[in-house]
């Protein structure tokens, strides 16, 4: 019981980065195209995305 309470609150979190990884992506300065790559690759491949586009993704130009 508690093993799964805690898998559910690492799985609302790493949704929770993800989905600030893709609105940082949209509001980057990058290409559409690149964008689109990015934000698939994210949704798609949620921890390894996620590490990539911190290593090497577009950043928000905010």
């Amino acid at each position: 019981m508690q093993l799964d309470m805690f898998s559910g609150l690492i799985g609302i979190i790493l949704f929770a980065l993800d989905v600030w990884a893709i609105a940082q992506i949209i509001n980057s300065g990058a290409e559409k195209n690149s964008k689109i790559i990015w934000v698939i690759i994210v949704a798609f491949l949620p921890i390894i995305g996620l590490i990539a586009w911190y290593i090497a993704g577009p950043k928000s130009s905010l």
